[in-house]
């Protein structure tokens, strides 16, 4: 589905983040991106969907190289979701208007083409959001405001809101992060559950129990590299590198 090839990004012309890292991803895989802070993973998941533009390299999505200027990126990363470490919801909007907000402006845009009213339009968008919210049992918040939540039903209403666009591929930038302990197992949940449906996921995070039963493949990312990639099994019983070792002691 995506094939990333020698791709680079380099800040102030001077930092350089990434130093040339290559992948394929497949349709349905779930990978795993794991290695020490500014090691380089987030920026490498936020230029997947060209949130930060990659500084050389391509990334082929289906391929079409959506790196390239010329590629009308919206239309791409509405393919590929993302949920933030942060959550990044609006405080002003009640958790069905958060979720309906992105799906409602394209479909008011594509209506007339699809032969549809504005009015069938905000119904069909309506009743996928209620779905989705019913699917991680927040029903009931619907017309509740983000400041009432708690950060785990944030971070599952975010998750929501990143699947009523209907993407492809869904990216994870540390999504537990943020979270008090008692509350990364009901986001880890609601994220197995969208797993298990073959949902093609790339995932940065710092949950290794995580990453073992969910993955196909983990990647050790550091220094803007890809130091060591394999299946969770090799990659946390038999790692091949001193610095995976030494990554891992020190987290496991």
């Amino acid at each position: 589905m995506i094939e990333v090839n020698n791709l680079e990004k380099t800040f102030d012309k001077k930092t350089n983040v990434l130093k040339g890292i290559s992948l394929t991803i497949h349709d349905g895989e779930k990978i795993a991106i794991i290695g020490p802070s500014g090691s380089g993973k987030s920026t490498f998941l936020r230029c997947l969907n060209c949130m930060d533009d990659p500084t050389g390299g391509q990334i082929l999505y289906n391929g079409v190289d959506i790196a390239d200027p010329k590629v009308d990126i919206n239309f791409y990363r509405r393919k590929m979701s993302m949920v933030f470490q942060q959550f990044n919801l609006f405080n002003n909007k009640t958790v069905l208007d958060n979720i309906m907000l992105a799906p409602l402006y394209f479909g008011m845009k594509a209506r007339k083409a699809n032969n549809k009213s504005k009015s069938q339009v905000k119904a069909e968008v309506k009743a996928k959001a209620l779905y989705l919210l019913e699917k991680i049992g927040l029903t009931d918040k619907a017309n509740v405001y983000p400041s009432k939540l708690s950060g785990g039903q944030k971070q599952r209403v975010a998750i929501v809101r990143a699947l009523a666009m209907d993407p492809d591929v869904m990216l994870f930038d540390e999504p537990t992060s943020a979270l008090d302990p008692e509350m990364v197992g009901e986001v880890l949940s609601v994220m197995k559950q969208l797993a298990a449906t073959g949902m093609t996921m790339v995932i940065v995070t710092h949950e290794m129990g995580f990453a073992k039963e969910v993955a196909d493949r983990v990647l050790f990312i550091d220094e803007g590299v890809i130091m060591e990639e394999g299946t969770p099994k090799e990659i946390f019983e038999n790692p091949k590198t001193a610095r995976l070792r030494d990554f891992l002691s020190k987290v496991l």
